[in-house]
């Protein structure tokens, strides 16, 4: 078998990284092939199924034939039920012209990315930060920002703080609230702080990515993209993987400036097309369907973030916030930067994760991965007894750490 150089691989390529939670989730898998009983807390998707009402609708379209090549920008029926949705729970207004459909939130992101960015802008990235924020912004030609907020400030990244990050490049500030890694959620009035400061200047766009929206611990969700001041340069992500554990239906949506929205459609065309078409029509219905499976979702995740946050505790030199959203907790484990087991050194986030896996056989996510090299990522969307079981493997493994 031949081996194929890099250098016949384009540079863009070759600056993009592999996204770590892939990448553990393959390592925990590999180690699981092996035979070790391996605990995967690596992964940010919900371990419940797809409520059976929802499952129904796709059943139901697939007979009535919604099996054919779908609009780019997504069905009128769905787009109009997004329509609704944005401003029943989000005071956003939206033309259905100004929403587009896409393979999960992840390409709605990549699309805006590419429909927004030259080369050297730059892209403000509240940091914490999800996974793929970064490469997306880099293989669009821009410049990633990273303004980092760390436990002591609950992981939320001042107005103040993005303020002094703006320059004549600055084309987007992008984050999400509910957070991917930290759980950490904006209050109405962070956000209202952050939206002043973005509205002094006319040529930066917000893009918001609120996939978790339907976790959130607090009395209520707040989009950005409802203040006057931001609202025409406001880009709102969503999509049906976490609040309706759909994550294998690959379906994400953007509410967005006219032009924009024309803009990622055009992308989107001459890339995927529009999105499956019967999927399209579940997520049509399970907007305006019963939330009560959703809602016994958030209590169960509450539930459990109560429970890992009581056991992470327990754990010497484990830092350990309180977050309001999401199914993330994000240590900080500086305290275990510069011991060892007396075969393995642990100077780093990275290596503290590696240590985990093959000495406890649990998998977790470094948060070097998400701007953060000092923290991991548990993703609490597992069963209660494998949560219990992989924190106490955890405890055993870093007490031989000195």
């Amino acid at each position: 078998m031949s081996v194929v150089s890099t250098s016949v691989l384009s540079e863009r390529v070759q600056r993009m990284e592999e996204s770590a939670t892939i990448k553990m989730s393959q390592m925990a898998r590999d180690l699981k092939g092996q035979g070790h009983d391996v605990i995967s807390l690596s992964l940010g998707e919900p371990d419940f199924d797809t409520p059976d009402h929802i499952k129904e609708a796709a059943k139901a379209a697939l007979d009535q034939g919604f099996t054919k090549y779908t609009p780019v920008p997504g069905l009128v029926e769905l787009r109009k039920a997004i329509k609704n949705k944005f401003k029943r729970d989000n005071n956003l207004d939206f033309e259905i012209n100004q929403i587009v459909v896409s393979n999960g939130a992840k390409q709605s992101i990549a699309n805006l990315a590419l429909a927004l960015l030259n080369e050297g802008d730059e892209v403000i990235i509240l940091a914490p930060y999800w996974v793929s924020y970064s490469d997306i912004v880099v293989l669009a030609g821009g410049v990633p920002v990273l303004v980092k907020a760390g436990i002591d400030d609950d992981y939320k990244v001042s107005a103040a703080q993005v303020k002094a990050a703006i320059t004549d490049r600055t084309k987007i500030v992008l984050f999400s609230s509910p957070c991917n890694p930290t759980g950490s959620v904006y209050t109405k009035e962070e956000l209202k702080a952050i939206a002043d400061v973005v509205a002094a200047h006319e040529n930066i766009f917000i893009i918001s990515d609120e996939i978790y929206e339907y976790i959130n611990f607090t009395s209520a969700h707040a989009s950005i993209g409802a203040f006057p001041n931001v609202k025409d340069r406001t880009i709102t992500v969503n999509g049906f993987s976490k609040g309706f554990a759909m994550t294998g239906w690959r379906l994400g949506y953007i509410g967005a400036p006219l032009e924009i929205a024309e803009a990622c459609g055009k992308i989107q065309g001459q890339f995927t097309s529009g999105a499956n078409a019967f999927g399209q029509k579940a997520a049509e219905y399970a907007l305006q369907a019963d939330m009560t499976p959703t809602h016994e979702m958030r209590k169960a995740f509450l539930h459990r973030r109560d429970m890992v946050i009581e056991l992470l505790n327990k754990i010497p030199g484990f830092k350990v916030n309180r977050p309001q959203g999401a199914f993330y907790i994000f240590p900080n484990i500086t305290h275990y930067f510069g011991t060892s087991d007396g075969k393995t050194e642990v100077n780093n986030a990275d290596d503290f994760c590696e240590y985990i896996l093959f000495n406890a056989h649990v998998a977790v996510v470094s948060g070097s991965a998400f701007g953060a090299d000092n923290c991991f990522r548990i993703s609490y969307a597992a069963s209660e007894q494998d949560l219990r079981e992989a924190i106490r493997r955890i405890g055993e493994a870093v007490a031989k750490l000195k």
